[in-house]
């Protein structure tokens, strides 16, 4: 079938891309503009409106993974391109599929376990309401822009993804080389929550969902078994056989990254799949020493 997928060249992007090939799929590109590819569709990156939006129509399903980092230190402007690269592109584009006369029947867009905020220990499930926060104000929103889509009979996913795990990319192969060197230690208390996959788990996920009419609204894509910092620290150490003594003091990460470190790395989110549990969805790395003993080599 024909799928068309934005954020295709980023971490989730790239291996979906690849995944979806192998198993015989037509895969067309979303991108910007001034972008030279054959298969490729395009839209305005100011204002996300499509060229051409007619070809949507001939879309078994659309994907839409794109939106800017969020590593970094936020000032004010980083935080506004951070928020309307994925509110606006996603109501821009929900707008355009329920104008088409035959819009594609389900639409998957990522978004994150950011929702929920940080909330201690309590376990979090679909179900669990919006938390307070800036990634928590964008989450639901970036949600909410989806609606058009839904209205017009779509079957929308949001993709809520926790922190995902591949050595080639994002949080962990930032974190390689201090860990390799035996300079890896827990960020703050250690006691916060982590909830990931590994990338591996991700693509699965969505591939299953893909293929799964039931699943629908937001659907949690991390691990069954959340852990805290200290334990996956601990756990990655000792995948790497290294020592994991140091500590990063939290005044330290927040004179370093500002309100990026209490919104992201010292964070509690403790969250579970259940919906993609209840689907029958199982992960091949479902806790964080198999993950790490199947990524680090």
């Amino acid at each position: 079938m024909n799928i068309c997928i934005s954020g295709s060249t980023g971490l989730v992007g790239r291996a979906l891309v690849r995944t979806l090939q192998q198993r015989g799929e037509h895969v067309y590109p979303l991108h910007r503009a001034h972008a030279t590819d054959a298969r490729a569709l395009y839209w305005d990156p100011d204002t996300y409106t499509l060229a051409r939006p007619e070809e949507l129509a001939k879309c078994a399903a659309v994907i839409h993974l794109g939106g800017t980092r969020i590593a970094g230190r936020w000032s004010a402007a980083r935080k506004e391109l951070i928020h309307a690269s994925r509110t606006t592109s996603t109501h821009q584009l929900a707008r355009q599929l329920a104008a088409l006369a035959s819009p594609p029947p389900v639409w998957l867009v990522a978004s994150a376990i950011g929702f929920y905020g940080s909330r201690g220990e309590t376990v979090l499930t679909e179900e669990a309401t919006a938390g307070a926060g800036f990634l928590a104000d964008v989450c639901r929103e970036w949600e909410a822009a989806a609606a058009p889509a839904r209205a017009a009979g779509i079957r929308v996913v949001h993709l809520r993804f926790g922190m995902l795990l591949d050595p080639a990319g994002g949080a962990l192969k930032a974190m390689l080389p201090a860990f390799s060197c035996g300079l890896g230690g827990a960020l703050g208390s250690g006691q916060q929550y982590m909830s990931w996959a590994t990338l591996e788990d991700a693509i699965r996920a969505i591939l299953f969902i893909l293929d799964h009419h039931e699943c629908t609204g937001p659907i949690n894509i991390t691990a069954p078994t959340p852990c805290t910092n200290h334990d996956f620290t601990k756990a990655l150490g000792q995948a790497l056989r290294r020592p994991t003594w140091a500590r990063v003091p939290a005044t330290l990460a927040r004179w370093v990254f500002g309100e990026m470190a209490d919104a992201l790395l010292l964070a509690s989110q403790r969250v579970l799949p259940a919906k993609l549990n209840q689907a029958g969805f199982t992960f091949d790395h479902p806790d964080i020493a198999t993950a790490f003993a199947a990524l680090i080599k």
